[in-house]
């Protein structure tokens, strides 16, 4: 027997405002209260803390981030030609910043992003609330977005890349608003 579709009233868990949610959107501030909100797809709208970065600029929309220390431990690593396993391991010997596009993107430049974020962090000074591009990235997909980025820096190293088996351990995310 087919369950019928149970449609999730958007309200806001705070002040019980309605969400003008567009599709594919994963999370906003309630433009009541001025909270955070993210989409649970059994409890409907569950509180969010989004934090804003102190260089966003005055006027101009910020674009939403998922942000994360990870730890990367790698199991094996082969290659064709060359060893750049000590620069590998100095990269990586501790956990790292990632910040994961949290808005529409084609994967490639997400990826790029997320990359150039891992090799050069932005300190994370918490700022004035600004505009910000839709949220449609989950949570659930930030891990393996990491790993992507994991895997793009280490195809990246001159001695030809093989075969790659890590591991990817994320602390709690966080959603900044960050400049880009």
């Amino acid at each position: 027997m087919t369950q019928p579709v149970r449609l999730i009233p958007l309200l806001c868990p705070h002040c019980q405002n309605p969400i003008p949610a567009q599709p594919d959107e994963v999370a906003w501030v309630c433009t009541n209260c001025q909270k955070g909100l993210l989409l649970d797809e059994s409890k409907g709208a569950v509180p969010l803390n989004i934090f804003f970065h102190a260089g966003l600029s005055a006027g101009k929309t910020g674009a939403p981030f998922w942000v994360t220390r990870g730890r990367v431990v790698f199991q094996q690593r082969e290659t064709y030609r060359g060893n750049e396993k000590k620069a590998m391991q100095a990269f990586w010997a501790e956990p790292r910043l990632f910040a994961i596009p949290a808005y529409a993107l084609p994967l490639e430049e997400a990826i790029a992003l997320g990359v150039k974020f891992l090799q050069q962090p932005l300190k994370m000074e918490a700022g004035k609330p600004a505009p910000f591009l839709p949220i449609v990235v989950s949570p659930q997909d930030v891990h393996p977005l990491a790993e992507f980025i994991v895997m793009s820096i280490e195809a990246e190293r001159k001695d030809a890349l093989r075969q790659l088996t890590f591991t990817l351990s994320l602390e709690p995310l966080q959603c900044w608003i960050l400049p880009v």
